[in-house]
């Protein structure tokens, strides 16, 4: 009894720390330099990135920065703190067995531990993680983070992909950096598996952190995601890029980490100069 109080008066704690610090856009430098890069990929979209030095918050395209949609695969970001802190995923090397379906993609259809999930974005393995979390056990996480509209519908496997639960990159920008400095209400060891699962590169200019996503709104555009960090000099940068495109055939893949790296770039980082 005495931990279940300890953990309902840490939620509680972490809702208020969560109005505290959220990140705020009344603060922010609207940088319309940045457009340059969406349309060069015949998209639309917003960017924007914290400075935790200075506090410092650019954004290009407020209207949509502030605009909730359904989060994607960046989900698996919040799917594994969840699983990790309530035992359902053990650790980054926990296998869950291949259920024996062809999928389209071929990096899905084979036995994988979390870190191989994670960095291939496997749909069915973190689909079986939030059915052996169950929906009470996860409305109970969102509800504490507060994330997003809260919305987790009827199917506890397909929420994050339906359009039920969406979320704002502001929203995403403030649970980059409560992560980064574990200031969410989890472990310390859940939030260090989440950080290292979501490295990317690393060299001695700098570290690139971030997790992808892809989906469908209501109106079938497409809306890509990629939201992380990038270290410099032991200084983060928290940024979140969002892209949404009518174009059936677009390639999301490339288009997200194309303007990412290029307004990255554009800002000065890759260099080690920061």
């Amino acid at each position: 009894m005495k931990k279940i109080l300890n953990t309902l008066l840490q939620l509680t704690c972490f809702v208020l720390l969560v109005t505290i610090f959220s990140c705020s856009v009344n603060r922010a430098n609207v940088d319309d330099s940045l457009k340059k890069y969406f349309d060069d990929n015949k998209v639309e979209g917003c960017f924007t990135m914290l400075s935790n030095g200075d506090g410092k918050v650019t954004v290009y395209n407020l209207a949509l920065d502030t605009a909730r949609v359904l989060p994607a695969s960046t989900f698996k970001i919040v799917n594994s703190l969840i699983g990790l802190e309530t035992g359902v995923i053990t650790d980054e090397k926990m296998v869950i067995k291949w259920d024996g379906i062809q999928r389209a993609n071929e990096d899905w259809n084979k036995d994988m531990n979390m870190l191989e999930a994670f960095k291939v974005s496997c749909v069915p393995y973190y689909q079986e993680v939030a059915r052996r979390i169950g929906k009470d056990t996860m409305k109970l996480w969102i509800d504490s983070l507060s994330y997003g509209n809260k919305n987790i519908g009827d199917k506890i496997d397909t929420f994050w992909l339906d359009n039920h639960l969406k979320i704002s990159p502001d929203e995403q920008l403030g649970l980059m950096k409560r992560l980064y400095f574990d200031q969410l209400p989890f472990q310390k060891r859940t939030q260090q598996i989440v950080r290292d699962v979501m490295l990317q590169e690393e060299n001695t200019a700098y570290s690139l952190s971030y997790k992808t996503g892809w989906g469908f709104d209501e109106k079938k555009n497409n809306i890509g995601w990629i939201v992380g960090w990038i270290e410099e000099n032991k200084h983060p940068y928290f940024f979140v890029t969002m892209v949404k495109s009518t174009d059936a055939a677009i390639d999301m893949k490339a288009v997200r980490l194309n303007i990412t790296k290029g307004i990255l770039k554009h800002l000065g980082f890759f260099e080690g100069r920061k």
